[in-house]
């Protein structure tokens, strides 16, 4: 594991050294708004969404060179979704990434347009990565905006709010999390593929793990959020069952919800068994999310 650890802290620098290049600078004017979006880029983060990108690239014999636009594409996709759903009138939180969140330090009007600004960088960014045989600039705009559109990402959130103080089945928090989380995390590792011209069998076995691992992924939020603290969790821990919104452990309970990421897990790493070898990174990336404590 320490290897794998090595690994994922060279890619977050990597990944924070692409951003500060892309992203406007914090002088360029107006000053005021190119902090704000900076602000929630680089308070932190585990960077997983770019570096499953440039893991997927890498499996697949692509370079992470290529596919670094893709990956900074996907984490300010990420970045501005939070933004936004911390702001008063969505999730109402004051701490993300251990920092003030952006309306906090900025002000809500602010925050608005920084995430704005945040969201429309990212398919100049997107647009950047290199064409292939089968894939044109054209494709990786359109895989961007369909893993972040009113269907997926922002249609969870929707899904989200309006789930709030309502008894939920299984089946409901299901669909917003394959909206609000795995359609992100799914896109990642299409766009990673993709920039290194992978077949569409093999870009099918990445969209089937991505989705069943974001899945996990949330699963395994759920469970945190009920088990660890705001120190350890760098957000408010606890802040789900405080607006009463649906959860994994509030409708199938802690022990069903840890044995739920398990058996997602397993189906994710089911689609990569084909190609063994060459997504052993992603296999281990699997393994240690299943296992983590933040």
């Amino acid at each position: 594991m320490s290897e794998l650890k090595r690994y994922l802290k060279a890619q977050q620098r990597a990944v924070d050294a692409a951003l500060r290049r892309f992203l406007p600078r914090e002088s360029a004017r107006p000053a005021t708004l190119h902090k704000a979006m900076r602000h929630p880029i680089f308070a932190g983060g585990k960077r997983l969404r770019p570096i499953l990108c440039l893991a997927a690239a890498e499996a697949f014999g692509g370079s992470a060179e290529n596919a670094m636009p893709a990956a900074c594409a996907v984490e300010i996709i990420h970045t501005y979704s939070l933004v936004h759903d911390d702001l008063p009138c969505m999730d109402n939180d004051d701490l993300r990434r251990g920092k003030p969140t952006t309306h906090v330090a900025y002000g809500e009007n602010v925050a608005v347009l920084a995430g704005d600004g945040l969201l429309t960088e990212a398919f100049a960014i997107v647009a950047q990565t290199p064409e292939c045989r089968n894939y044109k600039t054209r494709h990786y705009v359109v895989g961007l905006a369909q893993s972040a559109d009113s269907r997926r990402l922002i249609g969870g959130q929707v899904l989200d709010l309006e789930g709030e103080g309502k008894s939920l089945t299984k089946a409901q928090l299901v669909r917003i999390h394959e909206a609000k989380t795995a359609a992100l995390l799914a896109g990642s590792l299409r766009l990673g593929g993709m920039s290194a011209n992978v077949s569409p069998r093999k870009l099918e076995a990445l969209t089937i793990f991505g989705r069943n691992l974001g899945l996990a992924f949330q699963v395994i939020d759920d469970i945190l959020d009920v088990t660890q603290s705001t120190e350890q969790l760098g957000k408010t821990a606890g802040k789900d069952a405080a607006v009463d919104k649906a959860t994994f452990p509030a409708i199938v309970g802690l022990e069903a919800s840890k044995k739920e990421a398990q058996r997602l897990t397993d189906k994710a790493l089911a689609a990569l068994k084909p190609f063994a070898r060459q997504a052993r990174r992603l296999d281990e990336i699997a393994h240690y999310l299943l296992d983590r404590d933040y």
